[in-house]
């Protein structure tokens, strides 16, 4: 087996990260990632871009924002393929966002629970859609759901 080339072109990166060369461009636009331009002003990632892609995609699912995935990818070395350490850094970075939002969610679904026992009909006691009863003023029904024109909000 030969050696792998430094420089992979857009095809080669989107085939080996599966990631489509739309996003490619989108994250490039965004700073996510880097490419540098031949002669004929043909794009060539950098081997590591496919780690890169690797830590973007995981931290879209896990909810993160562009923005501050940028911030972090900022803050690896360019001249180097990231190490482990330095990948573990990042994540230590998001722990408590994270633990933050499962905590959230934890609430989130307990109030569920109890919205759909309510049944919804008057939203009187919803603590998600209507807490404190906010929506009496805009009369009887499901104000959320009338057009703007019939008095709704």
């Amino acid at each position: 087996m030969g050696k792998l080339p430094d420089l992979l072109t857009i095809g080669d990166v989107a085939a080996r990260s599966g990631v489509p060369h739309t996003a490619l461009r989108f994250y490039e636009e965004k700073g996510l990632i880097r490419a540098e331009r031949t002669g004929g002003n043909q794009r060539r990632y950098p081997r590591a871009v496919l780690r890169r892609l690797a830590f973007i995609r995981a931290a879209q699912r896990v909810g993160l924002s562009l923005e501050d995935i940028r911030a972090a990818l900022s803050a690896l070395p360019d001249g180097r393929t990231p190490t482990k350490a330095d990948w573990a850094r990042l994540s230590r970075q998001w722990q408590e966002e994270l633990d933050a939002r499962i905590d959230a969610l934890h609430r989130l679904r307990g109030r569920l629970t109890s919205c759909i026992g309510c049944g919804c009909l008057s939203l009187k006691s919803c603590a998600l859609q209507n807490p404190d009863d906010e929506l009496s003023e805009y009369g009887p029904g499901a104000p959320k759901l009338k057009p703007a024109v019939e008095g709704g909000i």
